[in-house]
């Protein structure tokens, strides 16, 4: 947790250094356009499918962006987001400007969201509260060159230097100037013009009935799409109403799975695979382990909440004066003494030279054992913006290292003034199917390398003894397992880590939405990670209940209990009573259970063998508490504890 809060505070203190513009181009803006039509307005037609869409277009289209809403509050709190319906009875445009635009309501402008705006959203889409009647669709055709200048006039005044803004239009009408040449030359005009402030269009087509959506009439010259690619027919697919909005849908997939922006570990980092030859490549950290962070403090005393503004202020222990920042000085301490070392002195003692990842050699994967994998790997991919050539390269040594079944060992520096380490670089695993495209062997990564940090003398210790004869299952008992297995596997043996959110992530964000909208505190949390019990009965229940008696079966054969204890005898109710454990030969320290003293004459050997640093944590505390010395603070302060008495009692 301190070293979070450490990586947490850095990363504060550099986006104060950003000035304006580069902060802002690290923001995302998104501008929802939906059409309030006729057509768009009508319900689904009536269908006994529970899947079926019973919300008409429009309501559907708010519901997306609701929650889509609710997500970037989550995800990226400092990106804004804004929603315009077109085509309505009612204009509305920015409070301080001028005319509004016809028949174009801007409903919440172009902002961070704010409570207010998102329990304004939540009673127009699920309360169907609108009293303003900003629904009501216009008699006269909407001009979609006005729609268009008034997404630019809002992308300009909110969103001028942001590096992502993106116009979402939500519409059924494929040709809305059918008969009027002068307009639909107009909307292009327009569309040309925010494609050249760097705004992104993106169409939803939304098909009603049997008609089909035809991008070639209207909207071919409005959104722009690179010729050079094949067109695909899937992202411009048309939903149709009263099935779902397939489209929309796919903006809110992840809608309870919290989003961290994907941001890389280090970049154009130099790669020496051989002095003189470099590359640059880029690292991600895929499995980080995610925790809700507090992000201000609120003084809840007065009135009104308001933000807590920290201040830290030292004293000195033998008055109460404050001490400045230029008194202090930093020290370690060495032999009972204290060595002080000037900032540029403890700068350069730390430093091991610029980042690098270095290969020193190569070794045969089969030597890297599975327990050399005692942190996370970092998953590696080229660059080109450093060296030219780098993506060539990197896949001639990915190739080579999977074809040779090699592995590099690394000096590897990730950023400056952080400590060397020794790195095992591994090429990802290609799909079984022998595909010859570049594949990591899962959906979700590219082919690459990983690079898995290799373990210090220090990061290893004994593990406990295997038991000579280790009962393994019979082979009938197997084979019934691989049946229910076989019966549980997921379809296409696919598993996607996203479409299961953390639980416990998800229950405190929803606290913290009914809190912040003022609703109801849910009772129970949603949890996608529980089994389904009732699926997984009805599709092996029968095979579970066979291996189970099978498993009892083998179990009485051997006279064990399925726990792997002794079989008791009937009739025997008594508990066994607890086993006192001997002191520990090499230590001297007694073992749970045992009561009396620990055996001190066995702690001064071990003292004097230099076999201290081999004990555990809760072995030492045990043993200093036997002695009666402090028993708090870190391994290494232990083992200084108990060799000091061990000196002293000499």
């Amino acid at each position: 947790m301190a070293d979070d809060n450490k990586w947490r505070a850095s990363e504060e203190e550099e986006d104060e250094e950003l000035d304006e513009n580069d902060y802002k181009s690290q923001k995302d803006a998104i501008l929802f356009a939906i059409d309030v039509s006729h057509s768009m307005l009508k319900p689904p037609p009536a269908s006994t499918s529970k899947k079926a869409d019973k919300d008409s277009a429009v309501l559907a289209a708010l519901k997306s962006a609701y929650q889509v809403m609710q997500q970037r509050i989550i995800s990226n709190p400092k990106d804004m987001m804004g929603i315009m319906l077109f085509g309505t009875e009612k204009s509305r445009f920015q409070e301080d400007s001028g005319r509004p635009y016809p028949h174009c309501y801007l409903f919440v402008d172009l902002d961070i969201p704010s409570a207010n705006d998102v329990k304004a959203l939540k009673y127009l889409v699920e309360d169907g509260d609108d009293p303003a009647q900003v629904l009501t669709p216009s008699e006269e055709p909407v001009t979609m060159a006005n729609v268009l200048f008034c997404a630019n006039q809002i992308f300009t005044t909110k969103a001028a230097n942001f590096g992502s803004r993106r116009l979402f239009i939500i519409t059924d009408n494929d040709d809305p100037h059918a008969l009027d040449k002068q307009a639909r030359s107009a909307a292009a005009v327009r569309a040309k013009d925010l494609y050249d402030l760097g705004v992104v269009i993106e169409l939803f087509p939304i098909r009603c009935g049997d008609s089909q959506f035809d991008l070639t009439k209207f909207y071919d010259d409005i959104v722009y799409r690179d010729p050079a690619q094949e067109e695909d027919l899937e992202r411009f697919k048309a939903s149709k109403s009263g099935d779902g909005l397939s489209l929309l849908s796919s903006l809110v997939s992840n809608i309870n799975s919290k989003q961290v922006a994907k941001r890389a570990m280090f970049s154009n980092l130099p790669f020496e695979i051989a002095p003189g030859l470099r590359i640059s490549v880029k690292g991600y950290n895929i499995i980080h382990s995610q925790k809700p962070a507090r992000t201000c403090y609120v003084w809840l005393d007065g009135e009104t909440p308001q933000l807590a503004v920290g201040e830290t202020t030292r004293m000195a222990d033998e008055s109460t004066r404050t001490v400045e920042k230029t008194e202090l000085k930093k020290a370690y301490k060495f032999g009972g003494e204290f060595v002080h070392f000037s900032p540029e002195e403890q700068k350069e003692i730390r430093s091991f030279g610029s980042p690098i990842l270095r290969i020193i050699g190569f070794k045969p994967r089969k030597l890297l054992p599975f327990w050399a994998a005692v942190k996370k790997p970092v998953f590696l991919f080229p660059s080109e913006d450093d060296y030219v050539g780098s993506t060539r390269v990197f896949t001639a040594l990915w190739r080579k290292l999977l074809d040779s079944d090699k592995m590099g060992v690394a000096w590897f520096v990730a950023r400056s003034n952080s400590s060397p380490i020794l790195v095992a670089i591994l090429p990802s695993n290609p799909q079984p199917s022998g595909d010859e495209e570049l594949d990591s062997g899962t959906p979700f990564l590219p082919a690459g390398l990983w690079l898995h940090p290799l373990p210090f003398a220090d990061d290893l210790r004994d593990g406990p003894d295997p038991p000579k004869e280790p009962l393994r299952a019979g082979e009938e008992l197997t084979k019934k397992m691989r049946v229910i297995v076989q019966q549980l596997q997921l379809p296409k043996a696919m598993y996607n880590p996203k479409k299961y959110p953390n639980p416990a992530l998800q229950w405190h964000y929803r606290i913290l939405q009914a809190l912040a909208l003022e609703e109801e505190v849910p009772e129970e949390p949603d949890d996608a990670t529980l089994p389904k019990y009732k699926a997984i009965n009805n599709r092996a229940g029968g095979y579970i209940q066979d291996w189970s008696e099978k498993l009892h079966d083998d179990a009485r054969a051997l006279n064990l209990s399925i726990g792997g204890g002794v079989k008791r005898e009937p009739g025997d109710d008594d508990k066994p009573a607890k086993k006192a454990r001997s002191l520990s030969k090499t230590t001297g320290v007694k073992k749970e259970g045992t009561p009396g003293a620990v055996d001190i004459a066995g702690l001064r050997r071990s003292a004097q063998a230099g076999t201290v640093s081999k004990m555990t944590v809760a072995e030492l505390r045990d043993a200093l508490a036997g002695l009666k010395l402090p028993t708090t603070g870190k391994k290494a302060e232990l083992i200084e504890r108990m060799e000091s008495w061990a000196e002293a009692d000499n």
